[in-house]
């Protein structure tokens, strides 16, 4: 009995190993399962002009894109929090400061506190529209993440004022994607402006969804947030 048993230890090693690497692999898929989300928020000049209110009144649109913002982050963290099973998201706030980008929340594990509060002290824009740069920068956050699932999310009022096109900017991140052999999903709200103005972004597989007030707009970042981002509906399924 006591030799069969030493016959029987290198049968069970291998077994052993592969029970191992199985599990050492299951830990690893669920460190790198996530979102990783950055968002562009645009705080050009534009934005101060009016636009209606959900109540139907006259307001800047930065005051409305604040609001939305906040439902943004929001929402984010009752997805992040309100679950038996942990979900990991990481964010950053990327913004417009004058002709450059500024990530004025760092990209990171999510940190509502950090958005709220920069939404509480913003004092509204004054800036030109640096979209391609800001696209690029947030793209690169994202997909420097290890996190399965990136998106950016762009918020903008305006076309591109300065720097490269979005439209440029679009195909160097689907290579760089690929050279990485990920993927990156880009969504634009045309906030206050016609959809069709980024239609050659739409034709390169960006989301393209148009907001004329303040209504529209929380009912299309639902429905990016919903639909594109975190799936929950197909989760339910």
């Amino acid at each position: 009995m006591p030799g069969g048993r030493s016959r029987a230890l290198p049968l069970l090693a291998p077994l052993l190993c592969l029970i191992l690497g199985t599990a050492r692999v299951q830990v690893q898929a669920t460190e790198d399962d996530g979102i990783a989300l950055a968002i562009v928020y645009d705080t050009s000049g534009s934005m101060r002009e009016p636009v209606r209110t959900a109540e139907g009144k006259l307001a800047p649109k930065y005051l409305i894109g604040n609001r939305a913002l906040e439902q943004i982050v929001r929402r984010i963290e009752n997805f992040a929090t309100n679950s038996n099973t942990p979900r990991v998201v990481h964010a950053g706030l990327f913004i417009f400061s004058g002709n450059k980008t500024l990530e004025a929340v760092k990209f990171g594990p999510l940190d509502c506190p950090a958005m709220l509060d920069w939404i509480k002290r913003y004092a509204g824009p004054n800036s030109g529209t640096p979209l391609g740069l800001a696209l690029d920068q947030a793209a690169r956050a994202v997909l420097d993440s290890k996190l399965s699932q990136k998106h950016v999310l762009v918020v903008t009022d305006g076309l591109n004022t300065f720097g490269p096109d979005p439209a440029l900017i679009v195909p160097r991140i689907h290579r760089a994607a690929e050279a990485k052999g990920t993927g990156v999903s880009i969504h634009f709200v045309a906030f206050d402006v016609a959809a069709k103005v980024f239609a050659p972004l739409k034709k390169m597989g960006v989301t393209v969804v148009g907001a004329a007030d303040e209504k529209q707009l929380h009912q299309q970042l639902e429905f990016i947030l919903e639909e594109k981002i975190l799936l929950e509906r197909e989760e339910k399924k």
